[in-house]
């Protein structure tokens, strides 16, 4: 594909993330709505199914996701994103978005707008830098979470701050419960809520609860186990389900073995069942099914 082609195609995603610097470089600036381009491709696949009272479940393997390699930065998409697209996988409930990428060193993302969108990121492995256009810039670490609401719109930019090694963090995109608020960014260190062999909460909807808050009513555990040991995870909203990405070891969740960067949703269900194996880390992600 041509130069030319490329520029003007990746524009018209309004997924600029994944775009190669020179994107950020055209001429016209993106005018479509992350918000809207992204609602308007949703389809009405993992939704809730009021005619049962069975739970339902969805799993999507490390090895079926999307891969996108642009040389500097490589990206695995467990949804429909960019040039991938699958119109069985393009979301759980409000979850649109789940990229795991690895930046190479000293490079990134230049400055590209988002609007309507909770965007999350969470570092696994080296420095990512970030700016924009509120006033911010700063440095995400492992075992830091970043928020950014993107409301009316942001612009920002983020780059492996890292001159010898990669960086390596997932991308989460929630749809908000409510368009047009005021941007915001936050970000924590969970150094201190961090508990071993249990779960631990790092979102909530909740600005005086335990970490970063969004505008869903979705709530986010990790957890770092080094033991067997039998959990069960009761929903903090019954009509939600949760999606279970695997980020190290085995895991089984309600009779699925799981291995690592699986994913695994359910819902119709009020808690569930977890068995975890030594060495394991786990992304649990209670979200709204409804949009």
């Amino acid at each position: 594909m041509k130069r030319s082609e490329f520029i003007k195609k990746s524009i018209l995603t309004s997924v600029t993330a994944i775009a190669i610097p020179s994107i950020l470089k055209a001429e016209k600036p993106l005018k479509v709505s992350t918000y809207d381009k992204l609602i308007e491709k949703v389809g009405y696949n993992h939704i809730p199914n009021n005619e049962e009272n069975t739970m339902n479940t969805v799993l999507h393997k490390a090895n079926t996701r999307g891969h996108a390699d642009h040389g500097w930065l490589d990206s695995k998409h467990t949804f429909s994103f960019a040039n991938y697209h699958n119109p069985e996988r393009m979301h759980f409930g409000v979850l649109r978005v789940l990229n795991d990428d690895k930046v190479s060193p000293a490079r990134g993302f230049e400055t590209h707008p988002h609007d309507n969108m909770e965007i999350i990121s969470i570092p696994l492995e080296g420095d990512l830098e970030h700016k924009d256009n509120m006033g911010n810039g700063t440095v995400i670490r492992n075992g830091d979470v970043q928020i950014m609401s993107a409301g009316t719109g942001i612009t920002h930019s983020e780059y492996n701050a890292n001159k010898n090694k990669d960086v390596k963090f997932l991308q989460i995109w929630l749809f908000p419960n409510k368009k047009n608020v005021k941007p915001r960014y936050d970000q924590i260190s969970t150094k201190d809520i961090y508990t071993k062999n249990e779960l631990y909460q790092i979102l909530s909807p909740n600005k005086s609860d335990q970490g970063v808050w969004v505008h869903q009513n979705a709530w986010f555990h990790l957890g770092e186990f080094d033991k067997k040991q039998n959990l069960v995870y009761k929903l903090k909203d019954a009509s939600n389900g949760v999606y279970a990405f695997i980020l190290e070891g085995s895991i089984n969740v309600e009779g699925q073995s799981l291995q690592k960067r699986d994913g695994f949703g359910i819902w119709n269900t009020d808690k569930i069942e977890i068995q975890t194996e030594p060495n394991t880390k786990i992304l649990l992600m209670e979200v709204p099914m409804t949009i």
